[in-house]
Order: structure tokens, then sequence, then C-alpha cells
């Protein structure tokens, strides 16, 4: 890393509230998909936030009843504070996730549009009146109680600025696909621009797709936030176990 040279940065996130970005507090080399952006020249950051766990119920009840904060104005703090110590480029933030972390993504790309710049919402439960009761009512409270309108991400899909990718499985047996495609309905409606990955036989996670959607990411984010050319369709492959006799 050149002290003298500011790097977009990347925030990969996943709002909780029953887990965090940072998941395991564990050390470990290499989380997901977060040092191989690291190499490919982002600073990559993993931040816990409001309502993420292992703290008192006050701070969970910060959040309660208002999902669509998503820890998004820590997340931008901790950025503008780490961009004092480290050369980030805050005009040039990205941000990923997956489910929840979809969810947050999309939630920051229309919500905080002059701060994050490119985003990848993968399998996001973007209107919680279509995901688990049993999730929902949990951290967000029953309906009459909580304002599940407000906080759905198609309302707010007319402010996007930046380059969002929308990603969902077809065959998800968590979030139903209707979650993105409420928020694409939205787009088009309000005549954004925006990209859009499905993958006809994938579940929540995208098992053997996996590696095509590491590539689109990878491409996604040098392409619209390092504003490098990636290699033409690069053939990322999975591992092949070795059979044993």
């Amino acid at each position: 890393m050149d002290p003298n040279k500011k790097y977009p940065v990347i925030d990969y996130i996943y709002p909780g509230p029953q887990g965090g970005s940072v998941g395991s507090w564990s050390f470990s080399a290499s989380r997901g998909d977060n040092q191989a952006l690291a190499e490919l020249g982002f600073i990559v950051v993993m931040i816990e936030g409001t309502s993420n766990p292992f703290r008192s119920k006050s701070f969970h009840d910060m959040s309660y009843g208002n999902m669509a904060e998503n820890t998004l104005p820590d997340q931008i703090t901790a950025i503008r504070q780490l961009a004092k110590t480290y050369p980030i480029d805050t005009n040039k933030v990205g941000i990923w996730g997956h489910s929840g972390g979809g969810f947050a993504t999309a939630a920051a790309m229309f919500r905080y549009p002059d701060f994050f710049k490119v985003g990848i919402a993968e399998s996001g439960n973007h209107d919680n009146r279509n995901y688990e009761d049993d999730w929902g009512e949990r951290y967000n409270g029953l309906v009459e109680n909580s304002n599940y309108e407000a906080q759905a991400n198609q309302n707010y899909a007319k402010n996007l600025k930046g380059k969002l990718m929308l990603t969902h499985g077809m065959m998800d047996n968590n979030v139903p696909p209707s979650n993105t495609l409420l928020v694409v309905d939205a787009l088009i409606k309000a005549n954004k621009n925006f990209d859009l990955v499905l993958f006809p036989n994938s579940a929540h996670g995208f098992g053997q797709f996996s590696p095509y959607m590491m590539r689109k990411r990878w491409d996604y984010f040098v392409t619209n936030l390092l504003g490098a050319e990636p290699p033409k369709e690069y053939n990322l492959r999975g591992t092949t176990p070795t059979a044993r006799n």
C-alpha cells in the first residue's frame, strides 16, 4: 500500500441484528472474498455497527423496529474516521453483501446515494413483509407496531445515483426472489439504470454459480470503482475434491 496514494474502499456488510459483518471474531487470514478484493487494489473493511451481537439490550434497542437503518450511519462514520489514518478515497466507496447484507447494500445506495457509489446487493430481503415472520417480527416487532412500509427498499429506489447490481437465485429457499423483483420494478418505473443477475436453479447461496458470481463481483468493482478494465470472462473454477480409494 502506497501511503502517498488514495485507494477506493469496499465495505462488506451484514447488518444483523442476529449476526454482524465480521461474523466469528476469531482470527482468519482471509475472510470470504475480502482478501481477493484487496489484492485487486481496494481497501476492504468490515465494521460491526449498531445492533450487532455481543452488545447490551439497550444497544440493540436503538435499532429495534427500524431495520432500514442497517448500521449504515455507523459504516459511514467509521469509513470517514478511518480515512483520517489510512489512504482511503471517500469519493470512491463501494459496498456489497448477501441476504441481510443485500438488503443493507440497496438501502445504502438509495438512502445515502452521495456517499456509496457502487453496490452489489445479493439475495436481499428488501421488504420484510415478504420474508420470514419468525425473523422480521423478532427484531422488528409486529406490523401494527412497526412501519414496515417505510423500511422497504423499493420505496427509495428512485434515489439511486451510482452503479447497482442486484442478484438473486430463482429457487431461493430463504428469501423469495420476489424481494429483488420489487426493487427491479421500482427502478424501472423510476427510469434508473442498474444491473441484474439471476441464477435460474440456485437456492439462497449460489452454490455451483459462486465462482461466476465472484468473477462478476470483481469485474463490477474493478470497472466501476477502480476505473480499470478487467480481463474478459476470466474463468474462475471451484475446487474439485480428489477421489480416494
